[in-house]
């Protein structure tokens, strides 16, 4: 932490780490008010990027630090489902102006400054129950310790399922999940107990059956009653979606 100085705060802001935010809360921290972060501006010591956000001119924003500033402004805020699978080293064609997947606990938008140097979505629908830790399947990247959450692999397939025939390609969803060999059935167990979005549970066994994955037998007993049972659904792309028993 940096201590404040009101006399020069410039020279605390000069040791700030660069490629992330700084928002006024840490301005005011470091002894620099309103009126002088307008200065700042002003005289070039800093770029604004939004109301009360800031950046350092000739700065790269990089997107981890990005996402981790805007955790403390979005209640549950992550990288999540195919975006989570891809850092993670579970992917498949994934392009290089590839759009990050990022949920969140509440209904909200992605500031325009954030979204015009990463393009990106924001996904708020509740897939799992109350009664599940909001913060579990959550964790930073092993690399990037001080990083900002990451769903688990087990957490990131039943988001990428549960948005196949909303924004996600049943193919591709296809694809991606052949390469998720390696699951903690432990894990995605609790995660499908405590999951009632009826897709992303059915979707999860029947792919992992069609691909003849080595936990899908295990991954059906886990999942109780709502593994068994013919489903249809017309998905919001148009899709008609029907999973056998």
């Amino acid at each position: 932490m940096v201590t404040p100085n009101s006399k020069t705060p410039i020279k605390s802001l000069a040791s700030l780490p660069r490629g992330a935010p700084v928002d006024a809360r840490v301005l005011r921290e470091l002894g620099a008010s309103s009126s002088l972060a307008s200065h700042y501006v002003r005289s070039g010591w800093l770029a604004r990027l939004g109301r009360g956000v800031f950046m350092f001119p000739g700065d790269q924003l990089e997107a981890a630090a990005a996402v981790k500033f805007l955790g403390r402004h979005l209640p549950g805020l992550h990288v999540g489902g195919k975006t989570a699978l891809a850092w993670r080293g579970v992917r498949h064609n994934v392009g290089p102006r590839e759009r990050l997947v990022l949920w969140g606990n509440a209904p909200g938008a992605l500031p325009s400054w954030f979204t015009e140097r990463f393009p990106s979505r924001y996904v708020s629908r509740q897939l799992f129950s109350s009664s599940l830790p909001v913060d579990f399947g959550l964790q930073p990247l092993p690399e990037t310790p001080d990083g900002p959450a990451v769903s688990v692999p087990e957490r990131a397939l039943l988001e990428l399922l549960d948005d196949v025939g909303v924004n996600q390609g049943l193919e591709e969803t296809r694809n991606i999940m052949e390469g998720a060999r390696s699951v903690r059935l432990d894990v995605l167990g609790t995660l499908l107990e405590h999951c009632p979005r009826v897709k992303a549970v059915r979707l999860c066994l029947n792919l992992a059956e069609e691909l003849n994955l080595s936990w899908a037998a295990e991954a059906r007993k886990l999942a109780g009653p709502r593994g068994h049972g013919r489903w249809v659904s017309k998905q919001p792309d148009g899709t008609i979606l029907i999973l056998k028993p």
